[in-house]
């Protein structure tokens, strides 16, 4: 019989109708193969590698911090923190995970929900520093917990003694308005540099994150790694920082101060800070790894305002501390000379209002002399001598109302009075002349911080050579060990260094002599020094203290300011008197060190260090990655 005969199956047209219905049947089936193995293969083979395929976000170590004698003071230390993806997540299991965390459910519910829009197969951090009891808990359930994971990272550890949050800063979660803002490297639950060197180098210390590719079972858990790890992108670490800062110094000036106020120690021949305190203070330490809110908010809402930078962030008037500035202007101007005198009767008479001079009459007196005595007449009549304009210039060339730092975030500019500043103020007809009276005292509407204090105290110590004030003295690339210094702004103020000598003549007469700070005296060694108490309408007045040393070659700048504490002459002074009596013991010692370990060297020569060091450009490249 044949099959499909025309006599069984009918003409032979039914027959070849038939194989073309089966040859356009196959041709669809081969074309369908076509396009999903060819033309498309390669998004579907994507979209099935993400669903086998996880990327794990490996994170860097953040860059650690040494002080000028190369002591580790900030490291890191593992933890753990959990993650959920959003995504993968089932949210009746919410409950069970908070109960494990014990957390605030509802917090973590907006969080995942929030980003379950905008970044579902993202994981964000729910939970930080996670203890090993949660960590055990989450591993015996993970079967129950789809899209949670535990993450190893790190948090901070502060190897010194004191406190000192206002010069370190901190980390913490970044805000969602922060996320918006800082581009594509930080994640959900990222921490961040908030507030000092951590924030104002954040760029630096971060690193560059890493990924590691898994292969995952349908409940996202990983089974095994990726292409033999031959697709993961190592991290980079973040930079190491090393400092001016002698953490010694820092922590017994920490211990010192126990009332509101602030001090900065400054080297005059580099600008580096030496020290940077602020009263009062916090624990940074509480703010390692997970803070509850509760602690946040005790430290956020404290009346003493714990929080608040004194060093940087204050614009309380000078005082008599201002007075070498009205000098050296008007020695540089011709106003006065070295021999000419101002009459001091105890009181100085402007239009219908009088201004006392504390300390009596001092009658004909020099510039010497009424920097030494701190003589208010001799100030009242240059200061108005001086002029409005001239005022603005010299202060802004010892970098008043301005700025002054490249690296503390949270520097205010002070306050230095001008013309325009006035008329916005009072407007045009609202003040006259009459303020140089005041202005020229450190009074009035002059405003500045400890930190422009000590840098000005520092420019006089070196005889008119500004130098910025920083903090950080070099970046030690952690790949390379290569170690670049930092670059800041130095310049010479525009006035003729004798002036200078005879500012210090009367600055050492302040300590050394009959003056206002014999209690800052050091044996064999020189102070100059100027006290200041400057009034205060609402409380005490303030208590400030500029001073540097030795006289002949400048090794320490430095600015004491207690408020409310009264004279500065019996509060601030003291202090000063301390610190630079710590720091000349550690000087010694340092060198005792030094002179064995060049004993030692003698005997076996060190070994050369590799003095290459990478381009600015690199680092910064790296800092953005």
């Amino acid at each position: 019989m044949e099959i499909f005969g025309a006599s069984e199956f009918g003409t032979a047209q039914r027959k070849r109708i038939l194989y073309g219905i089966i040859a356009l049947i196959a041709a669809a089936y081969t074309g369908r193969l076509v396009q999903l193995q060819i033309i498309e293969g390669d998004e579907y083979r994507s979209k099935s590698e993400l669903q086998a395929i996880k990327q794990i976000i490996k994170e860097p170590v953040r860059g650690a911090m040494y002080d000028r004698t190369g002591t580790r003071i900030v490291r890191n230390t593992p933890s753990l923190s959990v993650t959920i993806t959003p995504a993968e997540f089932d949210m009746r299991t919410l409950p069970f995970l908070t109960t494990i965390l014990e957390s605030d459910e509802e917090e973590i519910r907006t969080k995942v929900e929030r980003y379950r829009r905008i970044a579902g197969t993202t994981p964000i951090k729910v939970y930080r520093d996670a203890d090993p009891r949660i960590v055990a808990a989450l591993e015996e359930n993970r079967n129950e917990l789809p899209g949670v994971a535990v993450v190893a990272e790190s948090k901070r550890v502060y190897d010194f003694s004191g406190n000192s949050p206002h010069l370190f800063g901190y980390t913490k979660e970044i805000a969602e308005a922060q996320l918006a803002q800082m581009g594509d490297y930080y994640r959900p639950g990222d921490a961040i540099g908030h507030s000092g060197i951590e924030a104002s180098y954040e760029n630096f210390l971060r690193g560059r994150k890493g990924t590691e590719f898994v292969a995952v079972n349908v409940l996202g858990q990983r089974v095994a790694s990726f292409n033999n790890g031959k697709s993961d992108i190592n991290a980079n670490d973040g930079f190491d920082l090393k400092l001016g800062i002698d953490i010694r110094l820092q922590d017994y000036i920490d211990s010192l101060i126990q009332r509101r106020g602030a001090a900065v120690a400054i080297e005059p021949a580099t600008g580096e800070i030496l020290a940077l305190v602020s009263k009062p203070d916090y624990d940074l330490r509480k703010f390692s790894g997970r803070t509850p809110k509760a602690i946040y908010d005790s430290i956020a809402n404290d009346p003493e305002t714990p929080m608040f930078n004194r060093a940087t962030q204050t614009a309380y008037p000078p005082g008599s501390t201002w007075k070498m500035l009205m000098a050296l202007a008007g020695l540089q101007e011709g106003i006065v000379t070295e021999n000419s005198t101002f009459f001091c009767a105890g009181v100085f008479r402007y239009g219908n209002k009088s201004f006392k001079c504390h300390g009596g009459t001092h009658g004909a007196i020099s510039v010497r002399r009424a920097v030494q005595v701190s003589c208010n007449s001799y100030f009242y009549q240059l200061g108005l001598k001086l002029g409005v304009k001239r005022f603005e210039q010299y202060g802004k060339m010892f970098g008043f109302g301005s700025r002054m730092s490249n690296d503390v975030v949270d520097e205010g500019a002070g306050i230095l009075p001008t013309e325009q500043y006035m008329n916005r103020r009072f407007g045009k007809n609202g003040w006259g002349q009459g303020v140089l009276v005041n202005w020229g005292i450190g009074q009035g509407e002059v405003g500045v911080t400890p930190l422009q204090m000590a840098t000005y105290a520092a420019t006089l110590a070196n005889k008119g050579l500004w130098n910025q004030p920083h903090v950080v003295r070099s970046l030690v690339d952690r790949v390379s060990s290569q170690e670049q210094p930092l670059s800041v702004a130095s310049k010479q103020v525009p006035i003729k260094a004798e002036y200078f000598d005879l500012i210090h003549d009367g600055m050492a007469a302040v300590v050394q002599g009959a003056g206002t700070a014999t209690n800052a005296r050091i044996a064999g060694i020189t102070v100059c020094g100027k006290t200041g108490t400057a009034q205060n309408t609402q409380e005490k007045d303030h208590a400030w203290f500029i001073c540097f040393a030795p006289r002949e070659k400048p090794q320490i700048a430095l600015c004491v300011m207690i408020e409310n504490a009264g004279f500065g002459g019996s509060v601030a002074s003291p202090i000063a008197q301390k610190i630079m009596e710590k720091f000349f013991a550690l000087q010694r010692l340092d060198k005792e060190k030094q002179e064995q370990s060049a004993g030692k060297g003698n005997e076996k020569s060190a070994p050369q260090q590799d003095s290459t060091r990478p381009k600015a450009q690199e680092i910064a490249r790296r800092s953005n990655d």
